[in-house]
């Protein structure tokens, strides 16, 4: 046996996040670790990982007991994590990035650019990742830049690699490419540990799977043993019912983008121009790779960002130069792709968060005076209808778990009844329990007749909510597809920069 954590328990003042959890890898195995939102994973595996330390439990490698206590313990002891979001530097080459901080030297002291050239060249050919070394890394496509975190850690002689939500933000084509590299490595002796949402991910890719809940362990099962709809119980403790989505028709033009074009900072142009619409009692899905315009196009529709040229409607009204406050007056709701940087602020209080953008409608306030007992009723009627997992009113934003963090900003928007609502990776990060729950109530808009334009990575998600799917790639709309039509292959190939009629 590799790695063996026994009760391991980790309180947070009375918070139990993790309730005495014992969990085994052994040396060439892929070990996934699934559960809802708040279940305590990440917890776990940041122990694991020594950017937390346990309240109780013990940590064996090889039979010898550990103790981290920084994650540069846990790098020297062959343990390495790919986090959520990559810590790269965007100016740097592949080559630099991987041996940052123990960088090749010449007699000189100076870097040795074409040592390290050659180490990165010799480790993606033993490992079978392809990579160039002299690419930088802003120039790198999501799924290589992965790659590189990847190389970085097997760089640092890691033989135990974490991956949380690894395939978050990657293409179909990309995923399988993911999953690929996780079999190579197991077979080349490394042990993987995977912590995802995707259960088809989990099927395709592990030994192993570990079902946790509320913090405690529920059940151990070999992959082979098991299934979609038993670990879906095993995290939920209900069965996940497919949904059925009926046609409707729609009942007028809601959302109008014509020509728009933006050119950002660097002067590349983020927007080119891209046209799309929106009508009453739809989903328009917007399907494409992260950073080829989705964010723009976003923050151009909710008066963030003014485009350079185009036009923006909103129920007929031109909303291109608007501000924010008037385009959400005028009838647009916004859940941001990013929860944190955009949705909410950490140290903003439940009530807080609940009413944000909202403060100055009457019936939260009268003459620039909250009325704080309508809020606090109207903050716990929302946190319960949408079973957000919280403390008290007075915990703060950045407490909460990420999947719950996001139920309570997918419920202030869809709460204001907005004719239009932007839903931007709503479901980011959130477990499969969770998901169904925003899934239904994007849905419940739909048949009320609003109209909602999704944008997503997710593609099993766009599918099977959209009306009609629009792709983008380098800020142009390359494709357009009705439900029936899409498939993951034709989006995934147009996601990818390719042609329609390929």
């Amino acid at each position: 046996m590799l790695l063996e954590m026994k009760d391991i328990t980790k309180l947070y003042g009375s918070l139990l996040a993790n309730d005495s959890i014992n969990l085994t890898l052994d040396k060439g195995e892929i070990l996934a670790v699934v559960g809802e939102n708040g279940a305590g994973k990440s917890t776990l595996m940041k122990i694991l990982y020594g950017l937390e330390r346990p309240t109780s439990g013990e940590i064996y490698l090889n039979g010898k007991q550990q103790s981290f206590r920084s994650p540069h313990d846990a790098i020297g002891a062959g343990i390495g994590m790919v986090q959520q979001h990559f810590m790269l530097f965007s100016e740097f080459t592949v080559a630099e990035n991987i041996v940052y901080g123990n960088e090749p030297k010449r007699k000189t002291l100076f870097f040795d650019r074409s040592a390290a050239d050659k180490l990165v060249r010799e480790l993606s050919e033993k490992y079978l990742l392809d990579v160039d070394p002299r690419a930088k890394i802003k120039n790198c496509p999501v799924g290589l830049q992965q790659r590189v975190e990847i190389l970085k850690i097997l760089y640092q002689n890691a033989d135990i690699i974490i991956l949380d939500e690894p395939s978050a933000v990657l293409t179909p084509q990309e995923v399988g490419d993911l999953l690929k590299t996780m079999k190579q490595l197991a077979a080349l002796g490394k042990s993987i540990i995977i912590i995802t949402h995707k259960l088809h991910e989990v099927m395709e890719a592990s030994d192993r799977v570990m079902v946790m809940r509320s913090g405690q362990f529920v059940k151990e099962v070999k992959t082979s043993e098991t299934s979609i709809e038993e670990l879906s119980f095993l995290m939920v403790g209900r069965r996940i019912i497919d949904k059925v989505v009926p046609e409707q028709p729609t009942t007028g033009k809601v959302l109008s983008v014509c020509d728009l074009r933006l050119t950002d900072s660097q002067g590349k142009k983020a927007l080119d121009g891209l046209s799309l619409h929106v009508d009453a009692g739809e989903i328009v899905g917007i399907a494409g790779v992260s950073g080829n315009g989705q964010s723009e196009l976003i923050d151009c529709i909710t008066g963030l960002t003014k485009a350079d040229s185009g036009e923006i409607k909103l129920l007929e009204n031109d909303i291109t130069r608007d501000s924010v406050g008037k385009i959400r007056d005028l009838g647009c709701a916004c859940i941001p792709e990013d929860r944190y940087k955009c949705g909410c602020a950490a140290e903003a209080t439940m009530t807080e968060t609940a009413l944000m953008a909202h403060q100055y409608e009457p019936r939260f306030s009268k003459r620039g005076v909250l009325k704080n007992n309508v809020i606090r009723n109207y903050t716990t009627e929302l946190l319960q209808r949408y079973d957000v997992k919280y403390n008290g009113l007075f915990q703060k934003a950045g407490e909460l778990s990420g999947g719950n963090i996001q139920k309570l900003i997918v419920a202030r928007e869809i709460e204001q009844n907005s004719p239009l609502l932007i839903a931007a990776e709503p479901t980011r990060g959130v477990d499969i329990g969770a998901m169904e729950f925003i899934h239904e109530k994007l849905l419940e808009k739909r048949k009320e007749g609003g109209a909602i334009l999704l944008l997503s990575s997710e593609l099993s998600e766009i599918m099977e909510l959209c009306d009609r799917i629009y792709t983008i790639f380098d800020g142009k709309i390359n494709g357009e597809f009705t439900k029936a039509e899409a498939t993951e292959e034709k989006l995934g190939l147009l996601m990818m920069g390719g042609s329609k009629n390929a």
